[in-house]
């Protein structure tokens, strides 16, 4: 792994405006009028003609790169693996509170910490491994403070939590085939199969799903082109940029950045108040990204 001071910056100050781009994903979710898995699929299905015509414009510059054009399967299963990831997240907020569903999918440094050393025996230094630690309980508590406590089935809803933590396992394996993909990839080549092979395989589930899969107006097709824009491209094209260039798990951990932009747009859009005790997970899921950026 690089060192801290081979580190590129660039890279890593990419993957975290990649990750408080997609922090605005539920909060577009939200405003949409369509059913959760409809805005999924319209999330991809909308960014796919932006991101073919990146590519095909790169075509050239791409083959001067040596870069890959033709299909593979890591390009198939890194649209299956997010397929997986945005669809069971998406359901579990309809089986569990909003707040486990959100804290169970970001475990996903965990699942690739533990691939990595399963697979490869990489061992990671106690700095990174503390830096994990502390951004996971910092997520723990800033979500974790958005629960009701009167809502009697925060932990009951056994299902609803495992499709979380599902949706946590598939991000991880949609993370670490990014970012062996882009090794003989360009960006806009990959971000383009990915996300078609995403919403082709989202379409069936968002038709069966219950609520609209068209929005009932003009204005509602606004957040879902937000949700095209700025999650989609404006955040998970600059993470597959950025994994190119950094260590696979400190990627992962670097993506709790998430929820502290959810958090913090939740309050400044819809008003919801932020609790003392998610202000101190802020600041230790922030602290963390930082051991574990020096710890790489």
């Amino acid at each position: 792994m690089p060192s801290p001071r081979t580190l590129p910056l660039l890279a890593f100050f990419s993957l975290l405006a990649g990750g408080m781009a997609i922090g605005f994903a539920g909060i577009l979710m939200r405003l949409s009028d369509v059913n959760p898995i409809a805005s999924a699929f319209w999330r991809m299905a909308l960014a796919a003609p932006l991101l073919w015509l990146w590519a095909w414009r790169s075509r050239d510059g791409d083959a001067a790169a040596g870069k890959r054009l033709d299909f593979s399967l890591g390009l198939l299963l890194s649209g299956l693996y997010f397929a997986g990831d945005m669809s069971m997240w998406h359901l579990s907020l309809h089986m569990t509170t909003v707040a486990n569903a959100t804290l169970l999918s970001n475990f996903a440094p965990i699942f690739i910490a533990v691939w990595l050393w399963l697979a490869y025996r990489l061992r990671f230094s106690r700095l990174f491994l503390a830096g994990m630690g502390l951004a996971t309980a910092g997520a723990i508590l800033l979500v974790g403070g958005t629960a009701d406590p009167a809502d009697g089935n925060g932990g009951g809803h056994l299902l609803g939590d495992a499709l979380g933590l599902g949706s946590a396992v598939f991000y991880a394996a949609y993370q670490l085939v990014i970012k062996q993909s882009r090794e003989t990839y360009s960006t806009a080549r990959l971000m383009a199969w990915s996300t078609t092979i995403t919403g082709a395989a989202l379409l069936p589930l968002a038709w069966a799903s219950s609520g609209n899969l068209l929005p009932a107006s003009a204005i509602g097709w606004l957040p879902l082109l937000g949700l095209a824009l700025v999650a989609q491209i404006g955040g998970q094209t600059v993470i597959a940029y950025a994994l190119a260039h950094l260590p696979a798990a400190l990627g992962s951990v670097s993506l709790l950045i998430q929820p502290l932009t959810a958090a913090i747009a939740a309050w400044l859009i819809f008003g919801e108040a932020v609790m003392p005790l998610q202000m101190a997970g802020g600041a230790l899921l922030l602290c963390g990204i930082w051991l574990a950026k020096r710890g790489s």
